[in-house]
């Protein structure tokens, strides 16, 4: 799942899975709105539909980038400007990683780096397993203990969920259209 760019450079996407899921959970949760609504709002709910749909792309479009002598975490170009969040890092700078207990039961971890910073490592991406050998072999840092932030199971349930409401407004819609009022 990984994208080769040079020679020792990768791309790490965010899960398809995880990505899948947000996107379409989002739209099973805001897409109705427009059609409920009435006058003015829905117009304006019509128009906010898509800005809002292209801001959750842009948010599940992070990525990671491995080279020969740096990680960095961040988003692509078209939605950079907006998304600024993001880190660079050389190998070299990276002094250890601190577990962190997260409110749902799971862990995180920050990478800390030789001036003190420290920034939380993706634990959202494809090939979690591929990437994590990666970052231990350019560390000389022990990941065996790194996880994935939540188990597939909790992203699929809420997959199946998202779809069986985006099927559940079609009907709804289908039968609504076809109803006399």
């Amino acid at each position: 799942m990984t994208t080769p760019q040079v020679e020792g450079e990768e791309r790490y996407p965010m899960a398809p899975l995880i990505r899948f899921t947000l996107i379409s959970l989002y739209l099973a949760l805001v897409a109705p709105l427009p059609v409920l609504a009435s006058g003015a709002l829905q117009a304006a709910l019509w128009l906010a539909l898509p800005l809002g749909l292209a801001l959750v792309v842009a948010a599940t479009s992070e990525r990671v980038e491995l080279s020969g002598s740096t990680i960095r975490v961040g988003h692509p170009r078209w939605c950079a400007w907006l998304l600024r969040r993001g880190w660079s890092l050389p190998w070299s700078a990276i002094q250890g990683l601190t577990p962190v207990a997260t409110s749902q039961g799971g862990r995180v971890f920050y990478v800390r780096a030789a001036d003190g910073s420290a920034y939380l490592l993706p634990q959202r991406v494809a090939a979690f397993e591929e990437f994590l050998g990666r970052f231990g072999q350019e560390t000389g840092l022990d990941v065996s203990s790194i996880g994935r932030i939540s188990p597939p199971w909790t992203y699929q349930l809420l997959a199946v969920l998202s779809g069986a409401m985006l099927l559940g407004e079609l009907v709804w819609l289908a039968w609504a259209a076809g109803a006399p009022s």
